[in-house]
């Protein structure tokens, strides 16, 4: 099946080996730039800023003073944004109204590249958020994440169809195995829809130590991007990025 790709700033998503994105956890805004310059930019293709680990983050105004900032470090490198809700693993709640106007926001501020979306939000308000987002220019990545367990293969590509049919650009699932077998449920939900489904890029990623091999197989399997770390993780199984990068390039040099 064709399958569409995203030229997003200096990273086409879709082609190629998978895109390595690296999550910036800071509290502060000072640690967010901080971390933000840190980073090689040889060795990574996006920054993904994890939002609701910042101490500000309710307040808009705090967000896009800091977004202007992250951007300038950036310069050309993709930015995703994303506030994960506590009921998907990350450090904050929001109020869905709230969380539809901070997304929305952020996408007109057009300091970001791509915004997080999680599809289990509620149709409605995922409807509303991937049209201000797409109307706004930015991308939609429609997540969903377990840190609990891996459903079924049926399950999981219900899911990444069900982002799909919701016009999400990219659907990503993270999900966490209690047993290898359930890696390789992972794995085979993956390179399932990229070959019968999909018409646009996915990722997929089973997190844990268990699971760290589908983070650096996603060019066999299907999954076109993953995450990688340079000190702080944003979740369990994230490896750090020089060495991310190097297994990247031999399996891509194998294929």
């Amino acid at each position: 099946m064709e399958k569409k790709s995203y030229h997003v700033r200096n990273v086409i998503i879709g082609v190629g080996k998978p895109k390595i994105i690296v999550p910036i956890v800071g509290k502060t805004k000072a640690q967010i730039i901080d971390k933000a310059n840190e980073f090689d930019y040889d060795m990574i293709d996006l920054v993904e800023w994890r939002a609701d680990f910042y101490e500000d983050v309710y307040q808009v105004d705090a967000v896009l003073d800091t977004l202007i900032e992250l951007r300038m470090v950036l310069k050309d490198t993709p930015l995703i944004f994303t506030f994960r809700t506590d009921r998907e693993g990350g450090e904050k709640a929001i109020e869905m109204p709230a969380y539809v106007a901070l997304n929305t926001a952020v996408a007109k501020s057009a300091m970001a590249d791509i915004i997080d979306v999680e599809i289990f939000s509620g149709d409605d308000i995922v409807k509303q958020s991937i049209d201000n987002i797409h109307e706004a220019g930015c991308l939609v990545i429609a997540s969903n994440h377990d840190f609990h367990k891996t459903p079924s293969e049926e399950e999981l590509i219900k899911r990444m169809l069900k982002m799909q049919s919701m016009n999400a650009d990219i659907p990503k699932i993270a999900m966490m195995p209690q047993s290898k077998a359930d890696v390789l449920t992972l794995l085979s939900a993956t390179s399932r829809m990229y070959e019968e489904f999909a018409d646009r890029p996915i990722i997929t990623m089973s997190m844990s130590s268990k699971g760290v091999i589908s983070r650096l197989t996603g060019e066999v399997f299907g999954s076109a991007m993953t995450f990688g770390a340079v000190g702080q993780v944003s979740a369990p199984g994230q490896i750090p990025v020089e060495s991310l990068s190097e297994v990247l390039d031999i399996l891509t040099k194998a294929i």
